[in-house]
C-alpha cells in the first residue's frame, strides 16, 4: 500500500510517500487530499474507498502533500503553487486516467483530467475557518484576537493557524484561492454519500457507507 515519488520543492526534490493500491491497471485514479485539519479527518474514509475501488478493480494513490504526513519537507515553506507543483509531479509519476479531490484538494489540481471534485472550497472560506479557530482560542486564553488584524499578519510574515506555521505565501493563496473550472470533473456533493460530513467532526473518523458511495460514483463513471 506505500509507493513513493520524487516530488519537487523549495529545497529542492525528496522523495515522498503514497497511499496506494496500485496493480498497474488501465483504469487509475490520483486522489488529491483535503487541505490542513480536514485531510486527518477524512483519511480513513478516503482509504476505505481506495479498498472498495480495489476491489472494482481500480487503482488508487493518495499521495502525501509536501509538509504533510510524512514528507520530508517542511510545511513553513509550503504554498499553493509548491502544492500545485507536488500535484503535478504525483501525475506524471503515477500517470493517473482520473482526479477525485477532497475539499480544498480541488484549489491545487489541473483542470484537464477527468474525474471528481468532492464539496470543493474556496481558499477564503478554508482562511476564515482557521482564522476563527484561532481567535476562539485566544478568547478562552484571555487574549482579544481580530480577524482583520491576524489576517494582515499573515499576509506580511505568516501564521500559525490550528497548529500550522503558515507562510505569507500560503495566506496569499489561500485569500486569492478558487477552483479552476473545468469541464471534465464533476462536484460530488455530500447529500450524494449520505450522513454527515466527516471533515466536520472533531477527531478522524470513516463511514462504510459514505465510501461504498462515492466509490459507487467513481466506479459508474469510469465505466462509461
Amino acid at each position: 500500500m506505500i509507493a513513493s515519488w520524487t516530488c519537487p520543492g523549495p529545497g529542492g526534490p525528496t522523495q515522498e510517500y503514497a497511499a496506494a493500491f496500485d496493480g498497474g491497471r488501465a483504469v487509475r485514479l490520483l486522489i488529491v487530499p483535503a487541505l490542513f485539519e480536514e485531510a486527518n479527518r477524512t483519511r480513513r474514509f478516503i482509504v476505505e474507498t481506495m479498498r472498495l475501488l480495489d476491489n472494482a478493480g481500480i487503482d488508487s494513490i493518495l499521495p502525501d502533500l509536501p509538509g504533510c504526513n510524512e514528507s520530508l519537507q517542511s510545511f513553513e515553506v509550503q504554498s499553493l503553487a509548491t502544492w500545485r507543483d507536488a500535484v503535478a509531479a504525483a501525475r506524471r509519476h503515477f500517470a493517473p486516467t482520473y482526479l477525485l479531490t477532497i475539499r480544498g484538494g480541488a484549489l491545487i489540481v489541473p483542470d484537464d483530467l477527468p474525474g471528481w471534485r468532492l464539496e470543493p472550497v474556496a481558499g477564503l472560506s478554508l482562511l476564515r475557518q482557521l482564522l476563527r479557530a484561532r481567535t476562539i482560542a485566544a478568547r478562552e486564553d484571555g487574549r482579544d484576537e481580530k480577524l482583520e488584524m491576524l489576517l494582515e499578519q499573515g499576509r506580511a510574515q505568516g501564521l500559525e493557524l490550528a497548529g500550522y506555521h503558515c507562510s505569507a505565501a500560503l495566506i496569499a493563496g489561500l485569500e486569492d484561492g478558487v477552483q479552476t473550472a473545468s469541464e471534465v470533473q464533476m462536484p460530488i456533493r455530500q447529500a450524494q454519500l449520505g450522513g454527515g460530513a466527516l471533515w466536520l467532526r472533531s477527531e478522524p473518523s470513516e463511514d462504510h457507507n459514505q465510501s461504498a458511495a462515492l466509490a459507487a460514483i467513481v466506479i459508474q463513471g469510469t465505466a462509461a
